[in-house]
């Protein structure tokens, strides 16, 4: 037997429940991981508490949890290559990280994937890097950030946002980033001049960015990219992760499956490079899922959440 979390109900960390489950094997065009980390995201507790949100993924229930996971290959089916038993990797499989093992089709496909762990980054920072790495690449790359940009990040200080201000500021851009003054200090220290969200955003924006802000990106809602209309961004320099299909003024929206191939590549290298870091805010151990998602519910997370198996 092997351990996985699985929910047979919708809703919050209480209906997680850590169950052993019959231990999966891989099949001929499979490749089997032991997991050693997983790496939480906003999407991973709204895809356990929404059944709409469920649906778009093709998930029903029970379901497993977690998206995001970093561990090694000990199981090779018939007919894989680029593949051994020892490999490090990590990846992404929707609805099913948070186990002791995952089964992976390989070549993998949405919502699965697999990318092997290059040497100098552990498995906790690996296993943070899909979701959140690939979706503030692709928030970046829709707005067409280029050195000299003056750009406003809404969300700075989450797990999203720790990799777009980092990215922006090595394209050369200048980074001002909504989040409560509680991130103030940490935002500094990742490179962005912070301000507080909520009433009043555009004004204080204005005396941060006295000659204007070119671009923006919300990751959080809308706030961002209406404050970013309002101080006459165009919408094509808007773009939005989580405001749905149609963003106000015709911002663009976009997800991480939007992001160039070479996404991963670049963010590791520059990991690698010391140019960016990867704040691990919170680790637990998969017995403690519920705390880990409660603590990742609330919001108030600077940087990211782990789950360690």
């Amino acid at each position: 037997m092997s351990r996985a979390v699985i929910h047979e109900t919708f809703g919050g960390p209480e209906v997680l429940e850590l169950r052993d489950v019959p231990e999966p094997h891989a099949g001929p065009g499979e490749v089997r991981v032991r997991v050693a980390a997983v790496g939480l995201n906003p999407m991973d507790w709204l895809l356990a508490a929404r059944p709409e949100s469920a649906a778009r993924f093709g998930i029903t229930l029970p379901s497993g949890f977690g998206s995001d996971f970093a561990g090694v290959v000990d199981e090779v089916g018939d007919g894989v290559t680029g593949l051994a038993a020892g490999d490090r990797v990590y990846g992404g499989a929707v609805g099913k990280a948070a186990a002791d093992f995952l089964v992976i089709k390989v070549p993998t496909a949405t919502p699965q994937m697999l990318w092997h762990a290059p040497d100098g980054i552990g498995d906790e920072v690996a296993s943070t890097l899909p979701v959140a790495g690939l979706s503030a690449a692709a928030a970046l790359a829709a707005i067409g950030l280029r050195s000299g940009d003056t750009v406003l990040i809404g969300g700075a200080a989450g797990g999203v946002g720790v990799f777009a201000v980092q990215l922006a500021r090595l394209a050369g851009a200048t980074v001002i980033g909504t989040a409560s003054e509680g991130t103030f200090d940490f935002l500094r220290r990742l490179g962005a001049e912070p301000v507080a969200y909520g009433d009043g955003l555009a004004d204080r924006v204005r005396a941060l960015a006295p000659g204007g802000v070119t671009a923006a990106t919300d990751l959080f809602g809308t706030e961002t990219a209406e404050t970013a209309l309002a101080l006459g961004v165009p919408p094509e320099r808007i773009s939005t992760i989580a405001a749905g299909p149609n963003p106000p003024g015709g911002a663009r929206a976009t997800g991480g499956f939007d992001a160039r191939p070479d996404a991963l590549e670049h963010i590791t290298g520059a990991i690698l490079a010391g140019e960016l870091t990867v704040p691990i805010a919170a680790t637990f151990p998969i017995e403690k899922v519920r705390d880990a998602v409660a603590l990742q519910a609330g919001r108030h997370v600077h940087g990211k959440i782990v789950i360690t198996l």
